[in-house]
């Protein structure tokens, strides 16, 4: 692939004029284009064959020796993403549909207005420009897996996405746990939408946000006159969600008492309203969430085991951020785009600096915490590129350790010490010296070898790969 035109864009000039060189020297360098000039076909040749493929070829057709036919043909041959416009004084219809067919992008006649060639030359380079921005994209979204809103190419969330496939066509309840921000009620909106109820209601219930008095008029609905205040009959949130999905998010507030009259509606599939005295059918299918460790709010006694048994019939963890790096680069371009579109700026990507500082934090709040990193960002930044200083985080996980015990804690796993300090160093290596492998390996002294192991096992992805250079290319 050639230079990044984006930045500066390089020229081969190739006449055997020394006015023409020399006057198409200037007008490219005054664009702020790197040019190189060569004097006849065969030293155009040879420059192509030994130097990275350039972005624009602009080449005489008729020289001695090597003809611009030739040139053409060498530069295409390098690279199909390569732009040639032929310059000719014997232009004819046939030999510019040759030059065409070979892949000139166009052609013009001499003599020519200065205009004229610096237009047909932008246009070219922007034409390089897209071809090399589709070829990034596509080698991005190559190795991504989608379900809904949701992007990842790490393989723990391959999984993830493998279970929530298949949550999606079959009825029975799913229970999602994870830490706060991890991103469950996306999966619960993903198997909705993605599964036989799409197009029938999705209904959020925050448990812990509806006071206690509430919850079973709410979830339930009432008659009319069965408390104080209750004016209208009212179904509530089960019966508006027939047919579709209830998402109960911290299913872990429910009250006790709730859990009871919960754990009835799950099983008959009806409901009675407050104050009424009839049960009502209802088919809905209960996506619960929480980011507590709920076998162990059984064994305290605050949440019932038979109602976690009829919860926990299909069982989605979701991992931490932290420990699956290799998705902060998809998902925060996917932010990048949303809150671009929403906020009406035209942000459409991460300088390596801004990927690095997201690479290198722990994200203690998980996909949520990002989401606010990066719509952030694009509410400061001006260009199309979000550079490093936009990137505002906190407490970062790549800070070295201030002095690192040398006793563990009664019971602790010295193994399991071990690799969270060789994780961490790992993460602090990237942080600092990009995730080329080679660079990685040397910094870290260790083989690339060696260096994919340890980034296997830590399960972190290094998205440049080996060799490679960092994610996003030279511009993000």
């Amino acid at each position: 692939m050639g230079a990044d035109v984006h930045d500066r864009p390089r020229i081969l000039v190739v006449d055997d004029e020394d006015g023409i060189r020399t006057t198409l020297d200037v007008l490219f360098r005054r664009a702020g284009w790197d040019v190189t000039l060569a004097v006849d076909g065969v030293k155009a040749v040879a420059a192509i064959r030994s130097a990275p493929p350039y972005d624009l070829v602009v080449t005489d057709l008729v020289m001695p020796g090597t003809d611009g036919v030739e040139v053409l043909r060498t530069a295409r041959e390098r690279s199909t993403d390569t732009q040639v416009i032929v310059i000719t004084a014997h232009a004819t219809v046939d030999t510019a549909l040759a030059a065409m067919r070979l892949g000139a992008y166009d052609y013009v006649q001499k003599p020519y207005a200065m205009e004229e060639i610096r237009v047909l030359a932008e246009r070219a380079l922007e034409k390089r420009r897209l071809l090399d921005e589709n070829t990034r994209l596509r080698a991005r979204v190559a190795g991504r897996r989608t379900f809904g809103e949701i992007t990842a190419v790490s393989e723990r969330m391959g999984e993830v996405i493998a279970v929530c496939r298949r949550a999606a066509q079959i009825p029975t309840n799913v229970l999602v746990t994870g830490e706060s921000g991890t991103g469950k009620e996306l999966v619960a909106r993903a198997i909705h939408h993605e599964g036989t109820r799409a197009g029938k209601p999705f209904v959020v219930v925050d448990c812990g946000a509806i006071p206690e008095a509430l919850i079973e008029s709410e979830l339930f609905g009432h008659v009319r006159g069965a408390f104080t205040g209750a004016l209208n009959a009212q179904p509530g949130l089960f019966r508006s969600a027939d047919g579709g999905t209830v998402f109960l998010d911290e299913i872990a507030e429910l009250p006790l008492g709730m859990q009871v009259k919960l754990l009835r509606v799950l099983q008959e599939r009806v409901v009675k309203p407050v104050g009424g005295v009839e049960e009502i059918a209802v088919d809905v299918r209960v996506v619960a969430a929480t980011n507590r460790d709920l076998e162990a709010e059984v064994r305290a006694g605050r949440f019932r085991e038979d109602l976690f048994y009829r919860l926990n019939v299909l069982r989605i963890e979701l991992p931490p951020l932290r420990e699956r790096p290799a998705d902060i680069q998809p998902l925060a371009e996917t932010l990048l785009c949303r809150y671009g579109e929403q906020l009406g700026r035209p942000v459409r990507t991460l300088s390596p600096d801004a990927l690095r500082r997201l690479l290198a934090y722990d994200f203690p709040g998980n996909v949520r915490e990002l989401a606010n990193v990066i719509e952030r960002a694009v509410a400061f930044s001006d260009g199309d590129v979000v550079d490093g200083s936009a990137i505002r985080l906190g407490r970062s996980a790549a800070a070295p350790p201030e002095g690192l015990p040398v006793r563990l804690a009664g019971g602790a796993s010295l193994d399991k010490f071990l690799d969270d300090v060789e994780r961490q160093a790992l993460v602090q290596a990237m942080a600092e010296v990009g995730v080329r492998h080679r660079d990685l390996a040397r910094h870290l002294g260790i083989t690339e070898r060696s260096l994919r192991y340890r980034l296997s096992k830590h399960r972190i992805a290094a998205p440049g790969g080996e060799g490679a250079e960092p994610p996003g290319g030279a511009d993000g």
